[in-house]
């Protein structure tokens, strides 16, 4: 990064340019709009100003002028919307192959935790051209997660996820800010995104012991008793949740939804919320007994069961279940 003030910021990002393009052509477009227009005032008030012996002529109306000054300003400000709306929805649309690493917003800091258990704060260290997927959720108040070298902010809600995704282009150490007040030491929930060459990546990556979150979610599952109930036969009082992550889910009103990650999420604090069909309410909430690192640490596992060992008995029990397999909600005893 520059040590001065640039004349336009680093564009550390694939989504950088596309962004900084879009500004630029509405900077152009409204620059040049202001000046007709301006110019326009100027010469009519100097051709049309008041002379004496000169009679006012009354115009009443002209239907392609007023056609013209309707349809043109439309069609340009049209563009505004179609490339911006291009632009939104690939920066909302992260690729399939992206690693997930998961955010967690506290007043006043950001605790990130990487898919295969490194932990940091207030810094993130990923490889220049990998997809990168951040899983974000706040354990308080709304913060705002921005990376101006990247172009791209999202708000960290509480009570669910969002997510947000890049693919850093260059080498280097870029701010992180929190983009939305929370609270009184809001100007300091600041840190970095550490871009590194994947060699250096994948060196850092092993400098420390750390078991992946999948398993630690694994672990948590046991203890929880999660395991008594969702089992893989068919005996278990909860739904089968292998191969579940991200497949329909038919409930008992008749809705079907997708069990992504706010889904699992919810059905862990708030299992009544969406009672899968087939089974009874017998799962007791775990809100307030499981911290937001742990609700990750579970929601990695379950996605982890979509890889199922070969050979592993993973029939869903679920009879009224589409074809391609429900995954269900967390009845635990």
């Amino acid at each position: 990064m520059s040590k001065y003030l640039p004349l336009w910021p680093d564009q550390a990002s694939t989504m950088a340019g596309q962004v900084d393009a879009l500004y630029i052509y509405l900077l152009l477009v409204s620059g040049v709009m202001t000046l007709l227009i301006y110019l326009a005032v100027v010469v009519l008030a100097i051709r049309y100003r008041r002379m004496p012996g000169r009679d006012a002529e009354q115009i009443h109306g002209s239907t392609i002028l007023e056609i013209g000054w309707s349809v043109i300003p439309f069609g340009v400000m049209l563009t505004f919307f179609i490339w911006g709306a291009l632009i939104y929805f690939k920066e909302r649309t992260p690729p399939t192959d992206a690693t997930e690493v998961y955010v967690v917003a506290k007043q006043w800091m950001w605790k990130i935790e990487h898919m295969e258990g490194q932990r940091e704060i207030n810094e993130l260290h990923v490889p220049v051209g990998q997809n990168v997927k951040l899983v974000m959720t706040s354990q308080d108040v709304i913060h705002s997660f921005f990376i101006p070298a990247f172009r791209i902010k999202q708000d960290v809600l509480p009570g669910r996820y969002t997510t947000l995704w890049f693919k850093a282009t260059q080498a280097g150490t870029y701010h992180l800010f929190c983009a939305e007040y929370c609270g009184t030491s809001h100007s300091g929930m600041i840190g970095n995104i550490v871009v590194m060459e994947p060699q250096d990546y994948a060196q850092w990556m092993a400098g420390g012991p750390a078991a992946p979150l999948a398993d630690t979610g694994k672990q948590l599952f046991t203890a929880l008793g999660c395991s008594t109930c969702h089992r893989l036969d068919t005996q278990g009082r909860g739904p089968n949740l292998q191969g579940a992550y991200n497949k329909p889910v038919l409930l008992e009103d008749g809705r079907t939804v997708v069990a992504d990650e706010n889904y699992v999420r919810e059905s862990i604090l708030n299992p009544t919320a969406k009672i899968v069909s087939g089974f009874k309410p017998v799962m007791p909430t775990f809100q307030g007994l499981v911290t937001e690192e742990q609700l990750n640490a579970l929601v990695a596992y379950v996605k982890s069961l979509n890889q199922p060992p070969a050979g592993a008995a993973g029939a869903q029990n679920q009879p009224a279940a589409p074809p391609t397999g429900q995954p269900q909600k967390m009845q635990v005893q």
